[in-house]
């Protein structure tokens, strides 16, 4: 019963908030002319890597840096990315990734690879559930 929830809300919330979502795209694409997207590889349910999508709060090629963590006063985020981030905003965009199955509204937030890798085994049984935005 909780994948059909996720599919109907993310669908509506995607229809009803599409003028955000276009005006956010439109001003992030306008400060450097580049993708207003931000695609991040991450483990899904059952260990299923997925593309994970939000809005580009970051300069581009910021996770290239070698810095793994982010402080609300670093330098890579946008003057729309701080915005964006302190309105939560730029999760938006995920719920294409609940549409197609990938995250639920609901669960644990989706990890990078190498931090699954050193997940303990009690850690591990948090991949037998879609994660959530």
């Amino acid at each position: 019963m909780k994948r059909p929830f996720d599919f109907v809300i993310a669908l509506l919330g995607l229809i009803a908030l599409s003028p955000l979502l276009l005006i956010a795209s439109i001003l992030i694409w306008a400060q450097d002319r580049r993708s207003p997207f931000y695609i991040a590889d991450r483990v899904g349910r059952s260990e299923r890597p997925f593309r994970m999508v939000k809005f580009r709060s970051m300069i581009i090629n910021a996770d290239r840096s070698g810095v793994d963590s982010t402080s609300s006063d670093d330098v890579r985020i946008t003057a729309i990315g701080r915005l964006i981030r302190r309105t939560k905003i730029d999760e938006l965009p995920q719920l294409w990734n609940v549409l197609r199955g990938d995250m639920s509204l609901v669960g644990p937030r989706p990890n990078v690879e190498r931090e699954v890798r050193l997940y303990s085994p009690e850690e591990k049984r948090l991949l037998s559930i879609r994660p959530g935005i």
